[in-house]
């Protein structure tokens, strides 16, 4: 019997834990050569099954992190591109896997989804500081600062298009 069992550790139904299970989905993918979809799908079977390295999801929080491992697979060349725009004086294969792992799922939701980016980019911080190095937190918080600014200053000039 697993700890989380003996503790009987309700499910978590927060877009954080959600999106750090869909980070740790990205990143043993990222780590074992693996497709997305089957570390998902392992993932979600050992979460059921009481694995306590993660937190067990509702069902809810599960979708949500289903969304955005799809949503990244589905978007990763733009997503990529957009952060080799964006962060400056660093190649990927300079990055801890951990921040980019972390970035690009936030990258993910910040082009693609509905989400205020204050939340989104609070999350990977968080992350980035739980798995990361001493830095990453405020690496994580840089890079993603600076895209919600550019994100939105490029929104404010199409909505200024299209009411002329």
């Amino acid at each position: 019997m697993t700890r989380r069992r003996e503790r009987g550790q309700q499910p978590v139904g927060t877009r954080r834990a959600a999106r750090e299970f869909a980070f740790r989905v990205l990143f043993e993918a990222e780590r074992g050569a693996l497709p997305l979809d089957a570390v998902f799908t392992r993932a979600e079977g050992a979460m059921r099954e009481g694995d306590d390295t993660s937190p067990p999801l509702n069902e809810e929080a599960l979708t949500f992190a289903r969304q955005l491992v799809d949503g990244l697979s589905q978007h990763r060349a733009d997503v990529d591109a957009t952060l080799k725009r964006t962060i400056r004086g660093w190649d990927f294969e300079q990055m801890a896997q951990t921040d980019l792992n972390v970035l690009r799922l936030a990258t993910y939701e910040l082009l693609y989804t509905p989400e205020p980016h204050p939340p989104v980019i609070e999350s990977a911080v968080r992350i980035a500081r739980k798995f990361g190095g001493e830095e990453s937190g405020r690496f994580v918080n840089g890079v993603l600062g600076g895209l919600s600014r550019s994100l939105g200053k490029d929104s404010r000039a199409a909505e200024d298009r299209a009411g002329e």
